[in-house]
């Protein structure tokens, strides 16, 4: 029986900075990092970047990889089962010379350090045939210039990405068709204090997860998962109509998949709420009314910490004038637009605006501030979720301690990182590694509540 062709990994530089551990991703085969990747991610890591902090872990990753290893062993190969840690990577770690190319051989301009890295891939190519070469970036225009160049096997990566078609992500609720006590037909009832629970067959759901919300067509039922084994499945009876009558901070849910998300931001049990939804279907609004609720008038916690994501503000927030909180303000301007929605009746609404932010002690901060910090008695309001990486969405989540509740909130379909899609978002990693963490709950808003513009735009566009 023949052995498989071996396979060589030619990583790209933004692979290392959107997970500086993936060198140790490949299982059994090779990995290949190119010298020019090395310049890049040493350029980077002295930037006022967020991205300057993967650079710096990427070099000390593969500086403990490769240390001890002499010149020689660095350009065939060093084994990477030396490495410490929880891994499965049985292959090599390599160094590609590309400065040693000649532009008279090269496909491309080699002055270019993508061109670089594609000729690398070209001699690997040649020099280790029968095996397969693949280049690995997360670079599309970059994917076809391979391609074109000559690179067979040219892809991104996909090690973090959990699902293959954002169809699947998990929404967070299970409708039923039609009625939902039609289709149960055996159900037993209890009471628990205050609470109706249902226990009904496991076999009415296709797959079922802990904190997932039930409801039906008719608009007569709305429950919540609370356990489930192989045989059925515990409901807890939330009442769709008390469902609909929940209010926080005078906000009222405007459709069911509002009340579910109000439901389970003011669940105390809960230390994490996933918001997803399109444009207009009020994540911001609701995350923001429920915080104010559980800090001023229950008492619950002690500050508001609110912080997002864009491509641009590791580039432009050093230039702003001001404090961190002064720079801020301009890209968490949909904060301040929600506070005004829900004080825009009150006789002096700058008056409400400065005492709430004082009173609720609401504070604008940079993903920066998250590194190394461990947040108490806090409400987390995360914002624009679907433009971060699983790594920083990772850092984010491991911040939060004792008392406090994390709400992460995006829309897939306004994704403004070039390197990431719906699929490797860490918004939508989060929803899939979290969807049966009894602390979380996930709710993906339906229908666009802003206007009747909005709700056409977002779906004819």
């Amino acid at each position: 029986m023949a052995e498989p062709l071996a396979k060589y990994y030619l990583l790209d530089t933004n692979i290392l900075l959107h997970e500086p551990l993936a060198f140790l991703n490949f299982q059994e085969h090779h990995v290949v990092i190119p010298m020019v990747v090395l310049e890049e991610l040493d350029a980077i890591k002295d930037r006022q970047k967020d991205v300057s902090r993967d650079a710096r872990v990427a070099i000390r990753a593969l500086e403990e990889a490769l240390k001890d290893a002499t010149p020689e062993q660095i350009l065939d190969g060093v084994a990477l089962s030396r490495v410490q840690g929880e891994h499965h990577a049985e292959g090599t770690l390599s160094i590609f010379p590309d400065y040693q190319l000649s532009q008279s051989d090269a496909v491309l301009s080699l002055t270019e350090n993508d061109n670089r890295i594609i000729q690398a891939a070209l001699e690997l190519q040649r020099n280790k045939k029968p095996a397969k070469i693949i280049l690995v970036t997360k670079d599309i225009n970059m994917r076809l210039k391979a391609k074109g160049a000559g690179v067979k096997q040219v892809e991104d990566y996909r090690t973090d990405q959990l699902i293959d078609d954002i169809r699947y992500l998990s929404k967070g609720f299970y409708e039923f068709e039609g009625s939902f006590w039609e289709k149960v037909g055996a159900v037993t009832s209890e009471q628990s204090g205050r609470d109706t629970l249902h226990k009904v067959p496991r076999n009415l759901f296709e797959q079922v997860f802990q904190n997932e919300y039930v409801i039906d067509e008719t608009h007569e039922f709305a429950a919540k998962v609370v356990a489930y084994d192989d045989q059925q499945v515990t409901l807890q009876d939330l009442g769709y109509e008390r469902m609909m009558g929940y209010s926080a901070w005078g906000v009222h849910p405007k459709n069911i998949y509002q009340a579910m998300a109000l439901q389970a931001l003011l669940d105390p049990s809960l230390d994490m709420v996933i918001l997803t939804g399109p444009a207009g279907s009020g994540k911001t609004l609701l995350a923001l009314s429920a915080a104010l609720e559980m800090i001023i008038e229950q008492g619950r916690y002690e500050k508001i910490i609110v912080t997002r994501n864009t491509p641009e503000i590791a580039e432009s927030i050093g230039f702003l004038p001001g404090t961190e909180e002064e720079k801020m303000a301009p890209w968490l301007a949909a904060i301040t637009d929600s506070l005004e929605v829900l004080h825009k009746n009150d006789e002096s609404m700058e008056s409400s605006l400065n005492y709430i932010m004082k009173k609720a002690n609401i504070q604008f901060k940079s993903l920066n501030f998250m590194r190394g910090r461990s947040i108490q008695n806090a409400v987390v309001l995360l914002d624009e979720a679907q433009n971060l990486t699983a790594s920083q969405l990772k850092t984010i989540i491991t911040r939060c301690g004792t008392n406090t509740k994390l709400v992460v909130s995006g829309n897939l379909a306004q994704i403004d990182t070039y390197y990431l899609n719906a699929l490797t978002s860490g918004l939508t990693y989060i929803v899939e590694r979290f969807k049966d963490y009894p602390g979380s709950a996930t709710v993906n808003l339906n229908g666009v509540v802003r206007s009747s513009l909005a709700q056409y735009a977002e779906e004819n566009l």
